[in-house]
């Protein structure tokens, strides 16, 4: 992979740490802490910044859905006019936290026309799609930080739920918006998809130093630590080999830190601190925890990705809040690196392998896993990751027991002299280039170029794949249509798998640019005898599955 173009932070947020990303036709909006940043992507190869909004809250997590932008807010600074000010006051009504709604339906000018007001404010937020009901879309709030005072939001609780079974604690706020009316959205329901679990166990082989981290984050955070175990809904998580301190009746995080969902396969994975969640939201206004992952060597279950067809499950871990070194020589594999699960019967998580960024990095880069997603490379899972300092990888986990990098690009640190706050917060394909939030030197456009790993035909299969809008942390099934670059892509995979001989490998692809000079109702028919062929061959191929899913993608070739 290689850097195309990095667009320089400017104006009012030079010096702003930069946040997540949002996609929209042939834009993509960039939150930062103090409001968000509109580019114009026509030409991947040259951004152009078209809209700075201005409006402080913390971490400004962005979304879109049609003529919407949804934006974040959880620090108590934040205002309900979008002043730089701050709320001086312990109690205000000024005071803003929770998520802000734009009209957007011209996108080089937003409206701000609304405000839904939580009780936690909210640190991430994730739309979610009701496959049963096209009048609404649904809002998941996670947010980490303390609870409002009831006199400033009526309704807040911090009590134990045993004293307030109103209490804020162990629930997210679930935000209805009304696609006809956004400016009635509201908090519809709580879901208390943390209820119940225990504190989860610690590793004691830490250090003095990795306690001190984790004892930050945890405080900045409210999240906990884990063992490896796994508990199905209902029941607690195995006990665990340590504490973290004061938590209420023994219990484990009392809030998530994000939520992906994936309405396809109507499953949601919870990170949520000391826990990785397999949620069902088949019922989207009242998700229900199905199952809890815990593992003494996460220290922050931070976000989530599902495969494309929903059968594995990956969990990131940001030790240290993201702003610690984690990748260097001294620091163990397992620590900040990903946690990868296979998702069984939709009911629970098994526990396959880690993935952690190869190489190493100085005391001076704060390294750890932090966000990404999938890139639509037919019949494998492969996806680019941003590990703060450490840079962009992309990985293989198609064998999710033995994950292997193939890709990387890191611009270095910050300062070489001093450890500084940057690198890069997340990284997302987006209709055939990738996009990273860089936290202090803006955004970045990555390409991916061919190697002994990904072909220049599984680059441009994953290129036909196409997203009117994107936010990763509602994940869209990627469907591959007919191409001669998707039959030549499973060629290609044949031959990593020696699933078939070179000879035969030689005719098939021969046989393809036959098809590709020919038109009309002759292509048809030729293609259409090369895909029973395939099939029958299939059989004996070392490698048959994928052969047989070559058949088919030469046989949708056929029909075309």
């Amino acid at each position: 992979m290689h850097l195309v173009k990095n667009v320089d932070a400017n104006g009012p947020f030079l010096g702003v740490t930069k946040s997540d990303l949002a996609f929209r036709g042939n834009y993509v909006i960039q939150g930062n802490y103090d409001g968000y940043e509109i580019f114009d992507i026509s030409n991947p190869r040259a951004p152009k910044s078209i809209q700075q909004i201005v409006c402080r809250g913390s971490q400004s997590d962005v979304s879109v859905y049609g003529n919407l932008i949804f934006v974040s807010g959880e620090a108590t600074s934040g205002r309900l006019d979008c002043g730089l000010g701050g709320v001086p006051d312990s109690v205000s009504k000024d005071r803003f936290r929770g998520v802000r709604i734009y009209d957007a339906t011209d996108i080089k000018n937003p409206k701000y026309i609304q405000s839904v007001q939580t009780c936690r404010g909210s640190h991430t937020h994730t739309v979610v799609e009701d496959p049963n009901d096209k009048a609404n879309v649904y809002i998941y709030i996670s947010g980490s930080s303390a609870v409002r005072s009831p006199t400033e939001l009526a309704g807040c609780s911090d009590l134990d739920p045993s004293l307030d079974p109103n209490s804020e604690r162990f629930k997210i706020e679930v935000v209805q918006v009304p696609l006809a009316n956004p400016v009635a959205a509201k908090v519809i329901t709580k879901a208390p998809i943390l209820a119940e679990l225990t504190r989860a166990p610690q590793n004691t082989g830490r250090t003095a130093s990795d306690n001190a981290d984790r004892a930050a984050t945890m405080a900045a955070r409210g999240g906990g630590a884990g063992g490896r175990a796994g508990a199905p809904a209902g029941a607690a998580a195995a006990a665990g080999r340590g504490g973290r301190g004061a938590v209420p009746n023994n219990a484990g995080p009392v809030q998530c830190h994000d939520i992906t969902v994936y309405p396809a396969v109507g499953l949601a994975g919870g990170a949520c601190g000391g826990y990785g969640l397999l949620l069902d939201i088949s019922d989207v206004k009242n998700p229900k925890r199905v199952f809890a992952a815990a593992d003494s060597n996460m220290s922050f279950w931070h976000s989530a990705t599902f495969t494309n067809d929903g059968s594995k499950m990956l969990f990131s871990d940001e030790w240290g809040g993201g702003s610690a070194p984690r990748c260097r020589t001294t620091d163990h594999y397992e620590w900040g690196a990903d946690a990868l699960f296979t998702v069984d019967g939709k009911k629970s998580l098994t526990f396959k392998s880690y993935y952690k960024m190869p190489a190493a990095q100085t005391n001076l880069e704060n390294c750890v896993a932090h966000n990404g997603s999938l890139i639509p490379i037919p019949g494998r899972d492969i996806m680019v990751q941003s590990w703060y300092q450490g840079g962009v990888s992309i990985f293989e986990w198609t064998d999710p027991s033995h994950p292997k990098e193939i890709a990387y690009q890191d611009r270095g640190p910050i300062d070489g002299a001093v450890q500084g706050n940057g690198g890069t917060w997340s990284v997302y394909w987006y209709n055939g280039y990738m996009y990273s939030s860089e936290i202090a030197r803006g955004l970045d456009v990555f390409e991916l170029q061919p190697s002994a790993y990904i072909s220049q035909n599984e680059i441009d299969a994953a290129k036909t794949v196409k997203f009117d809008y994107l936010n990763v942390q509602g994940q869209q099934k990627m469907v591959w249509p007919a191409s001669f670059s998707l039959s030549r892509s499973y060629v290609d995979q044949l031959e990593r798998s020696k699933g078939y001989a070179p000879e035969k490998l030689a005719s098939v692809r021969a046989d393809l640019s036959a098809a590709e000079k020919l038109s009309g109702q002759a292509r048809k028919d030729f293609l259409a005898k090369m895909a029973t062929g395939l099939h029958t061959d299939a059989r004996g191929s070392s490698d048959a599955p994928k052969a047989h899913t070559l058949a088919f993608s030469v046989g949708d070739l056929a029909k075309l």
